[in-house]
This record gives C-alpha cells, structure tokens and sequence, in this order.
C-alpha cells in the first residue's frame, strides 16, 4: 500500500468513528469538535483529521463555521420537509426498478422477511422493527441496482439519523407501517412496478406525517402540563 493509499484509508477510518459517535449520540447536535483533543484521542496528526471532517461536512452531518471550527449539525423540522419528499421519490423509484428485476428467489427471501416483520409487529418489538425494516428497504436497493439511487438514498438517510425521531411510537403507526410494507410487497410479486413505486412513495411520505403529529403531541402535552401547574401555583 502506498502512502497515498494509507493517508485516505486512516482519514475515512476516522470519518467512520466520528460517524458513528454522532449516530449514537456520543456527539449531538451543536457540539464542536475540539481539533486538537480529538488528535490526542484518536492518535492522529490534524492533516487526516481534516480531511475526515470535510467529509462529514460535505455529507451534512456537520456544519463549518468560518474561524470557529466544526459542529455537529441539526436536521430542522423545515429540512425534514424538504427531505422526505424526495426520499420518497427515490425510495419509490428503488422500488420500481427492483420489482423489474427481482426473481422469484428473491421475491421468496422478501416473503419470509415480511412474515418476521408481521410477527414484530404483533408482538410490538420496536427496536427489532426498525432494523428488519432497514434491511427490508436494503434489500429493494440492492435488487434496484442502481448505484446512483443507492448513493442519494443513503446520503439522505444519514442525514435523517440527526434527527433521532421514531415515527413508529406514534399510536397506530406500527400497523398502518406494516400494512403499507405488505402493499408494496404485494406490488412486487404482481410484477407491478409502478403499484410498487406509488405505495413506497406513500410509505415515505407517510413516515413525515407520523413525525409531525408525534412533534404536535409532544408540544401539546408540555403546553397542558404547563398550564396545570400554572393553576396549582
């Protein structure tokens, strides 16, 4: 390996550990990223440590504030707008293009996915929900074979991962989630693709509504527990 070659694998390695703790939480919105400390704890020189944060950058995740430094950036409700309508476009176009090329063997490994996701859904297994849900939306991208599809799509997702908001706690969600899941699976197996790319679309845009109503109920149950002690005062 040359040096070339070891410079951007140690700069990507780092833009994947810094990723990773602003996912998890370790680093949340608004936090600055001290250069030097983060040199001293991740046993780098600043150059690759830079170059990582350029990346992170450019993928939105954090923000460059001339003579300040980096911050860990916040997706706002006004960037959810913007978002998630085109995700669905794309999301629904991923769907379109795998319903044209999946095969039976593939529409037979969908089938047993979905039934693990019913048997989720039943048992209200939230957490085990999202992630066969991820796969689920992984499998239709990697069936679309779409390198461009599969590159917005998860610049895009990443993206949403600042938010942290589970649209799947909003009463009923987790239901109308799993029916519009087998919609699209049914679209699939018709051999219908555009049926395909019409339900994706709704399930993404779906999943906005969801978290606009969650915001609204949360607001409303601050707004109620202040007024109450408001009165008890």
């Amino acid at each position: 390996m040359s040096i070339d070659d070891k410079f951007k694998s140690l700069h990507h390695e780092v833009a994947d550990r810094l990723r990773e703790q602003i996912f998890s939480g370790t680093l949340v919105a608004g936090d600055f990223l001290d250069e030097s400390k983060l040199c001293q704890a991740l046993s780098i020189s600043r150059t690759p440590l830079r170059e990582a944060l350029k990346v992170l950058t450019a993928e939105g995740l954090l923000r460059h504030e001339p003579r300040r430094g980096c911050f860990v950036n916040q997706v706002t409700e006004q960037d959810l707008d913007e978002i998630f309508p085109v995700l669905a476009l794309l999301e629904g176009r991923c769907a379109y293009e795998a319903t044209n090329r999946a095969t039976d063997a593939d529409l037979s490994t969908l089938e047993g996915m979905h039934q693990q996701l019913q048997k989720l859904a039943n048992t209200e297994q939230l957490n085990e929900y999202y992630e066969l849900n991820f796969q689920i939306h992984e499998a239709f991208i990697v069936l679309a074979a779409n390198r461009w599809l599969t590159q917005m799509i998860g610049d895009l997702r990443k993206l949403l991962k600042l938010s942290r908001q589970q649209q799947l706690r909003l009463p009923g969600r987790l239901n109308d989630s799993l029916k519009e899941h087998q919609q699209i699976f049914n679209a699939m197996k018709n051999r219908n693709p555009e049926a395909a790319e019409k339900t994706m679309r709704h399930h993404i845009e779906s999943q906005r509504e969801a978290l606009k109503q969650l915001k609204n109920s949360a607001l409303n149950s601050s707004i109620h527990l202040f007024e109450r002690n408001g009165r008890s005062i």
